[in-house]
């Protein structure tokens, strides 16, 4: 597809979607709707990318760099959008067309259209397929010979006869076009009710010669479009099999397909697990031998080999080889767990470089400190990290022992090999070797509790 124009209609209105966010900005699977022809139509080698976009869907901001993008200034329809990117299209190679809101083209199903194009010397050739229930599309209609006629719409009453209501092949949108054949016709295509159809072109590039072939997709789902959130669930469920099924295909046990979500961008190595209620979103990345999940979240996050994460949420984190998280876990942006690292049940860690082999087991909050190799934090630690004007920073060294119930009062140092007694509020550094202890000495009164019965009594 070198000499290949990719064009692709980002114009819809998509009321329907019942949202103030444009219909092809919404999310698939970690990418934009707009994003997925767009990517089929790179990685098919096109030459050209032009997405045609309306001034009533705001979508510039989301065209990639290396798409061309114009803007349809008025709602006149599919011929008035690849109109308007006459200029952008230019006048050799092939022109594809296709719709903005159908996600699950792919790339080989683009190079084999253009191959079957330019292979029958075809001016127009239009991607088909056959329905069992082919309502609310086009229908094909054909000649005697076999050859395209015109499509036939069946938006409103009237538009079709019964006969051709009975057909089954239908329009999916989806053209190629010599561009010359194209544009010697598009001009002269009479619009309906102020909106010119692009299939208007076929019947008057037929009268001049031009040859009309067809492409039946075998693949419907191929062509699935989105106009409500009903049918953008349809397709994310498609997109997540195929996502998924690649993955499988590639070495990635996924137990419970149905329960997983995975977004597109998402890479997993060989051998890795991803068990029941798993959701791995955006940039995440995940080395060989892990098992990640039941019922965990992991939002643009590094995770090395042989970790495990269980019943937790990973947001912007890192953790390296054989770190082990939850369950019930909750790693914030800038959590950084080191090798053989734990951050155990009912843990909480944001902007933390926690050591190689250090534990943080249970019950502790951890937030901008830096913790050694080694270490182990008692149930109940807290980095008071805030003095109620600005953060600070907590730093432990290696192989500290801290007591149950420490909190550690930013700025502090604890020093290497060094000890905390349960219970304390360390406020000063602690040296090397020594055992901090910050809490008042217990004092025990006899007889409180025959005191209270007496008071009360009384």
């Amino acid at each position: 597809m070198k000499q290949a124009t990719v064009v692709i209609l980002a114009a819809g209105r998509g009321t329907r979607m019942r949202s103030a966010t444009p219909k092809l900005a919404h999310d698939l699977c970690g990418r934009p709707l707009l994003h997925w022809p767009i990517a089929a139509a790179r990685e098919a080698g096109a030459a050209r990318i032009v997405a045609v976009l309306s001034v009533q869907q705001p979508l510039s901001e989301i065209v990639p760099d290396d798409v061309l993008s114009v803007t349809q200034a008025a709602p006149d329809g599919t011929g008035g959008a690849v109109l308007a990117a006459r200029a952008q299209i230019g006048g050799s190679g092939t022109v594809i067309v296709l719709a903005g809101d159908v996600p699950l083209v792919d790339p080989g199903f683009l190079t084999a259209l253009h191959a079957e194009h330019e292979g029958s010397g075809a001016a127009a050739t239009m991607v088909t397929i056959r329905l069992d229930d082919p309502s609310g599309y086009g229908r094909v209609v054909r000649g005697a010979d076999g050859e395209v006629e015109r499509v036939v719409e069946t938006k409103n009453d009237g538009e079709a006869t019964p006969a051709e209501l009975e057909l089954r092949e239908v329009n999916t949108g989806v053209f190629a076009f010599e561009p010359s054949a194209l544009f010697d016709a598009l001009g002269n295509v009479e619009p309906v009710g102020g909106e010119i159809y692009l299939p208007g072109v076929l019947p008057l590039i037929r009268a001049a010669g031009g040859h009309i072939a067809t492409y039946e997709a075998r693949d419907s789902a191929l062509l699935l479009g989105v106009n409500d959130r009903a049918q953008l669930a349809q397709v994310r469920a498609q997109a997540q099999r195929r996502i998924q099924e690649r993955h499988m295909l590639a070495g990635v046990t996924i137990v419970e397909p149905a329960s997983t979500s995975i977004d597109i961008a998402v890479q997993i190595a060989p051998d890795t697990v991803i068990e029941p209620c798993t959701q791995l979103i955006g940039d995440t990345r995940v080395g060989a031998g892990a098992t990640i999940g039941p019922h965990t979240t992991v939002i643009d996050s590094l995770l090395g080999d042989g970790v495990r994460v269980v019943h937790s949420h990973l947001h912007d984190c890192e953790l390296r080889a054989g770190a082990a998280v939850g369950p019930f876990a909750y790693l914030r942006p800038g959590a950084l767990l080191r090798e053989r690292a734990k951050a155990g049940t009912f843990v909480e860690i944001k902007n933390s470089d926690i050591g190689a082999g250090t534990k943080v087991p249970h019950l502790s909050y951890v937030g901008d400190a830096d913790i050694g190799e080694d270490t182990n934090l008692g149930a109940g630690s807290i980095t008071a990290n805030y003095d109620g004007f600005a953060k600070h920073r907590t730093t432990i060294g290696a192989r500290v022992r801290g007591g149950v119930d420490t909190s550690y009062i930013a700025p502090v140092t604890v020093g290497d090999d060094s000890w905390t007694a349960a219970g304390s509020v360390i406020t000063g550094d602690i040296p090397s070797g020594a055992l901090g202890v910050a809490r008042a000495r217990q004092r025990n009164v006899d007889g409180y509790a025959e005191r209270r019965n007496d008071a009360k009594d009384a």
